[in-house]
């Protein structure tokens, strides 16, 4: 399970004193607790698929704060940043590509808006990026 291997990776960041891969892997494992005490409320366990979908928030989040970082000019965090998320990427599975959301689209008998949508959050939740799957939806 992920958040085993995001623990194990956490003990390591300690172990080589890597205080930016420590502060990433201290939020996501916060964060996946926080989603895992939603979810017993509920009856049910954190899973894969819903570390994949707080990672890619994550890196949204992530992404914005490097911008903010660019634009006054602070390098140092803007490389701090470039190295958490892709420290998030490795524990994400493959992004499905924009022919291949596009392929599946097509075969679809339903495309409205609504029924692509949860068609690909049922099916390819955390594997591509819901906007991805509106764009190619609205150049179709």
């Amino acid at each position: 399970m992920l958040y085993d291997e995001i623990k194990k990776a956490n003990v390591q960041a300690m172990k080589d004193k890597d205080s930016v891969a420590r502060s990433f892997y201290s939020v996501i494992l916060n964060k996946i607790m926080l989603e895992n005490i939603k979810k017993r409320e509920k009856g049910g366990e954190v899973n894969d698929e819903d570390i994949a979908n707080i990672l890619n928030k994550t890196i949204k989040e992530l992404d914005e704060e490097k911008q903010n970082y660019a634009k006054v000019g602070n390098t140092q965090e803007v490389e701090n940043i470039d190295k958490q998320i892709e420290i998030a990427k490795k524990y994400l599975p493959k992004q499905l590509s924009r022919e291949e959301i596009e392929k599946i689209i097509k075969s679809l008998d339903d495309k409205s808006i609504g029924s692509v949508m949860k068609h690909f959050k049922l099916n390819y939740n955390g594997k591509c990026d819901m906007k991805l799957v509106q764009e190619v939806l609205k150049g179709i």
